[in-house]
Parts: C-alpha cells; sequence; structure tokens
C-alpha cells in the first residue's frame, strides 16, 4: 500500500499522494473512510530526470531480450538486493545507479549481462503541434521547474478548469495541459506565489499536419475551430477588429503566436475553443461576439441528429450540449437533482444521458449537465431539413400583472442619451468589474449616475454568483445575485411578458442605459427615450427580411434616438395594462441611432420560457 498514501500512525490520518513525493500539498483526511490515489510513479509510463524514480511495468530491453529478475543471481551475478523502499520489483525495468541513460534491467541472455530499456523521457514521449490543445503527454513540470498542481484541486490557486466540466481538455492529474487555447500548453503551479507558468514541451515539427478534412470556407463543423473563410462581421452586422490590432481592445491573440490558427485581417475564427467562430469587434463597447451568420456544414450533423418540432420525439443518443459539455445521466442525482427522471415521466424514454424534451421545452432537446454550475443546457441538435418550422409567437387570450412594473416618473428638462432625457428606470443595473473573472462580477442598482459618489444613498452593489447564457442566438444573459436586493423607488422590479407574447404595433416603450450620447447630452447619467413597437413586417422592409421571430423593433424617428455603445443588454421596457414590461434587450446594431432606420431587439417572450426554466432549476 505504499504506493498509494502514507498513513500518519500518530495523527491517525491518511495522506493522500496525488504527486510523486511528499508535500507541504497532499490532502490529509481524518475519517475512517479515505479516498486512496495511486502514487504517479507506479502509473507513469515515462520517466522524469533519469529514471531512478521510474516504477512502471515495462519488462524488456531496447534489444528485445527479457529482463532477469532482480531477485535472481543467474543467469547474471549482481549486487543489488530487492527492498520495500528501491523498487526492485520483478523484472521490471529500474534505474538503482541512477545511469544517465535511464532505466536498465539484467538480461536473460548469458551473452548480454546488461542493456538498457529505451524508455522516453515524458518530456520526449509527446510533442506539441500548433498551440498544444491536444497535447496529452505526462509532462508535469513548468519550464521552471516548478510543480504542477492538481487539476481537480483548488489549493493553492482556484480556477474554472474542474475536469468534470472539461471532459475533452483531458484534464488529468497534474499534466500540462492547454484547456483556454493559450499559446501552448501550461499549468497551475503549486507554488502559492506563482499562479500559472507555461511548460517546456518540444514541438512537432512539419511532419505533423492539421487534419485536412477539418478545414471548411463556406459553413463551420463541430466549433469551427477549422473555418478559414472570409466572414468578417458579428451575426448583427457589427465589422470585426483586424487581430494584429490593438485597438479598440486589447488581446492575446496575436497572429504569429497563433500560425497555425490563420488569424488573418480581421476574418471570423475561433482559436480558444470558443463555441463557434468568433471576433473582437470595432466598437469600444462591445468586446467581443459570434459570428452565427456563417451556417453549420449539413454534413456536420447526422441525418439522426436533427429534430422535428420542439423535439418533443426525439430519440437519438447525442449526449452534449451545444458547448461541448457532457449530459448528467437522467437518473443520477449529481451534480444536480433532476425534476425529470425515468420514473417521473416514463413516456418521455429517457435513457442513459441522451438529449431529450420531457417538458416540451419550445428550443429543443435538452439534459442535465455534468458541469455542477450549469444546471441544463440545450443539446447539439439542429432542426431536421423537412421540418415546416411554425410559429414561435401566439397572442396571449389574456394578460395581468400584480406586483411588478411600477416606478414613480420624475422628468427632467435636460438631454442625456441620444435624443434621450434623464429618468427612472428601476430594473435597469448596471454590471461592473466585468473585464476582471467571474468572482469579481458586480451589479450596481439604485443609482442614475454611471460613477456615483462612495455613500450615495440608495446606490445597492451586489456581486454577481452566477451567469447562465441563454440559448444558441438569443444573445441574452441571466445573472444570479448572491444576496436579494432591498426594493425602493429606484429599484424595483419589472414583468416578465407572457410566452410568445407579440406587442401590439405603436405599443409605447422606454430604452435606457448609461451609453453614447453622441453630443445630444451628458452620458453619465442614467438615459431614457421612448420609443414606439412596430410590426415585424415593416421592420423586414428596411432590414431585407433579416429580423427573426425571435426579434422585434421601434420605429425609426427623424431624430437620432436610440441605443449606442454602452447600452447593450439594457431593457426595452413597453407600457402594458399599467405596468411596465420587459419586452426586448437592446443588442448591437450595425448603426447607432440611425434616423428613420428601425431598432431591432431580443424578444424576450420567445424566452420567457427558458428564463422561467433557469429560474427553476437554480
Amino acid at each position: 500500500m505504499e504506493q498509494a498514501f502514507h498513513y500518519n500512525v500518530s495523527s491517525h490520518g491518511c495522506q493522500l499522494l496525488p504527486w510523486t513525493q511528499h508535500s507541504p500539498h497532499t490532502r490529509l483526511q481524518r475519517s475512517g473512510h479515505c479516498d486512496l490515489f495511486q502514487k504517479k510513479d507506479y502509473v507513469r509510463t515515462c520517466i522524469t530526470d533519469n529514471g531512478v524514480k521510474y516504477r512502471g511495468t515495462v519488462a524488456i530491453t531496447t534489444g528485445g531480450l527479457p529482463c532477469q529478475h532482480w531477485s535472481h543471481r543467474f543467469p547474471n551475478d549482481h549486487k543489488y538486493t530487492p527492498t520495500l523502499r528501491n523498487g526492485l520489483e520483478e523484472n521490471f525495468c529500474r534505474n538503482p545507479d541512477g545511469d544517465p541513460g535511464g532505466p536498465w534491467c539484467y538480461t536473460t541472455d548469458p551473452a548480454v549481462r546488461f542493456q538498457s530499456c529505451g524508455i522516453k523521457s515524458c518530456r520526449q514521449a509527446a510533442c506539441v503541434w500548433c498551440n498544444g490543445e491536444d497535447y496529452r503527454g505526462a509532462v508535469d513540470r513548468t519550464e521552471s521547474g516548478r510543480e504542477c498542481q492538481r487539476w481537480d484541486l483548488q489549493r493553492p490557486h482556484a480556477h474554472p478548469f474542474e475536469p468534470g466540466k472539461f471532459l475533452d481538455k483531458d484534464l488529468d492529474d497534474n499534466y500540462c495541459r492547454n484547456p483556454d487555447g493559450s499559446e501552448r500548453p501550461w499549468c497551475y503551479t503549486t507554488d502559492p506565489q506563482m499562479e500559472r507558468e507555461f511548460c517546456d514541451l518540444p514541438f512537432c515539427g512539419s511532419e505533423a499536419q492539421p487534419r485536412q478534412e477539418d478545414t471548411t470556407f463556406n459553413c463551420f463543423r463541430g466549433k469551427g475551430e477549422g473555418y478559414r473563410g472570409t466572414a468578417n462581421t458579428t451575426a448583427a452586422g457589427v465589422p470585426c477588429q483586424r487581430w494584429d490590432a490593438q485597438n479598440p481592445h486589447q488581446h492575446r491573440f496575436a497572429p504569429e503566436k497563433y500560425a497555425c490558427k490563420d488569424l488573418r485581417e480581421n476574418f471570423c475564427r475561433n482559436p480558444d475553443g470558443s463555441e463557434a467562430p468568433w471576433c473582437f469587434t470595432s466598437r469600444p463597447g462591445m468586446r467581443v461576439a459570434f459570428c452565427y451568420q456563417i451556417r453549420r456544414c449539413t454534413d456536420d450533423v447526422r441525418p439522426e441528429d436533427c429534430y422535428h418540432g420542439a423535439g418533443e420525439l426525439y430519440r437519438g443518443s447525442v449526449s452534449k450540449t451545444h458547448k461541448g459539455v457532457t449530459c448528467q445521466r437522467w437518473s443520477a442525482e449529481t451534480p444536480h437533482k433532476p425534476q425529470f427522471t425515468p420514473t417521473s415521466v416514463p413516456h418521455a424514454q429517457l435513457e442513459e444521458n441522451f438529449c431529450r424534451n420531457p417538458d416540451g421545452d419550445s428550443h429543443g432537446p435538452w439534459c442535465y449537465t455534468t458541469d455542477p454550475g450549469t444546471p441544463f443546457d440545450y443539446c447539439a441538435l439542429r432542426r431536421c431539413d423537412d421540418d415546416e418550422p411554425l410559429s414561435i409567437l401566439e397572442p396571449p387570450d389574456q394578460v395581468l400583472f400584480e406586483k411588478c412594473g411600477k416606478r414613480v416618473d420624475q422628468r427632467h428638462s435636460k438631454l442625456r442619451v441620444v435624443g434621450g432625457q434623464p429618468g427612472n428606470s428601476p430594473w435597469t443595473v448596471s454590471l461592473r468589474n466585468r473585464h476582471v473573472p467571474l468572482t469579481g462580477y458586480e451589479v450596481w442598482l439604485g443609482t442614475l449616475f454611471q460613477n456615483p459618489q462612495p455613500g450615495e444613498p440608495g446606490l445597492q452593489r451586489v456581486p454577481v454568483a452566477k451567469v447562465v447564457c441563454g440559448p444558441s442566438g438569443s444573445q441574452l444573459v441571466l445573472l444570479k445575485l448572491e444576496r436579494p436586493v432591498a426594493l425602493s423607488q429606484r429599484v424595483a422590479l419589472i414583468c416578465l411578458p407572457p410566452e410568445r407574447y407579440v406587442v401590439p404595433p405603436g405599443t409605447k416603450c422606454e430604452i435606457a442605459g448609461w451609453g453614447e450620447t453622441k453630443g445630444t447630452g451628458d452620458n453619465v447619467v442614467l438615459n431614457v427615450a421612448s420609443l414606439n413597437v412596430i410590426s415585424n413586417q415593416e421592420c423586414n422592409v428596411k432590414h431585407r427580411g433579416r429580423v427573426r421571430e425571435s426579434e422585434m423593433c421601434t420605429e425609426g424617428l427623424l431624430a437620432p434616438v436610440g441605443a449606442c455603445e454602452g447600452d447593450y443588454g439594457g431593457p426595452l421596457a413597453c407600457f402594458t395594462h399599467d405596468c411596465w414590461v420587459l419586452e426586448g434587450i437592446i443588442i448591437p446594431n450595425r448603426v447607432c441611432a440611425r434616423p428613420h432606420w428601425p431598432a431591432i431587439f431580443t424578444r424576450v417572450s420567445v424566452f420567457a420560457d427558458w428564463i422561467h426554466k433557469v429560474m427553476r432549476l437554480g
């Protein structure tokens, strides 16, 4: 059992040994039930340094000769005696004398006393092609010699790369990997003063080439890492920033450091394994956006991996979300306790961890995920080509609201937004620290000022506990706050629309934000502007049929009134039945507050069922 753990007699504790030596970072568990790990020396198939610590099971030399048992003295006599500490087990290759050539053994051939076993060093056993995202070697030291931290531990450095969440990244043990599309493989270190470092690994050279079948030009497969087309705008039509530029957005994806990623000009690419091809945008207030206008290749999804209608009858075997996360088994209760199980809805055939739609979700088949931070997500499936898409919009019989959408109206005379006025939009929040890791996000509520003074009455600052991304193409994000907020005149609840509700043309609506005013006012105060809804049919005359049912429009006025940089993600609140209702979300458009040009918003009613589902499932 010395291969697995160290038992401390005095403390009655198990010191688990996930690394190759006793260190202050071994996990200590004082319990009658210890999780035991096999010491890495006994499972490693390559050697570190000169292989003195090698404890593998290779028992044949480079010349193909079987090794002699270390306990035998025939046919070759020797001075070594096997003990519990020196690892001279069976006839396995070892290096008891520290030979620079690595592990060796005495042979069973009387004419050849001993011979090297030719076991490769871990550094040479696997090489790196491109940026090393496919590297699966066993190097566990950084280029400065620091030991790597295990991926499944959060000390000494907390991090988001949990092995169960990134199954395709093979975050095994504490080996060097590249799960985030960095320049080359790296790891977190066991040094509290050094969070992460690159690893010193050899490059494969020109003999290793990318898989040519992954390269596409007019469509994309998988996540689009092989897309090499010339699309250079976002799905909303916003031009992309050049990859070799650092303005308006600074970034690490310099083309010379990612030579195999083809980061030419400002073309959409996926250098970091994101959900789909993307780019930095040319707008200062919008850092990145996906290029969802690029279609998925028709041969990327098997014919059986599509669904009709909402997918209630889908019975295929796809078991991954559209982001590549593996689905949780429907019968499992971890990491998420399911509301739908094989016994509760037997007609839905909730088999294994296959994608299904037991609740008739209008956005298609879904599953609970193996990511503890994501209760559920939609699957990597498409609607069948021969499927007749039904309208996702339907007016409800009756609309009733009670304790939401009320505010105290106070108007001022001085203009603030592009054609707007300062006003009270108590359901508008400001997301702060958004360029730091998620743990630093917080929302500010109850203030009219973009940069409120410390101690301003009514200001509430609440950390963000979770970020949940909406269905593909929705451009929606839900923020779960760490604690409840206090409601007041400047912090109020807005009503959610009924599912699939269509706002009647002519309805009065408002947008709010701290965005660009283009000289029409002061952009340090919350700005509110009034707009009227128009039908999608009328809107599509100007936008040439590009407006979808999941979007809605407001009329283009003679004066420049509308949303600009810094307003994105804000509310389009419409006055319905004496209440303010969140009917739309401000999304980037090709132009900012263009006169006579209708503005496009995400239609919230299409995703109201998803919002309720996220709130219900956590």
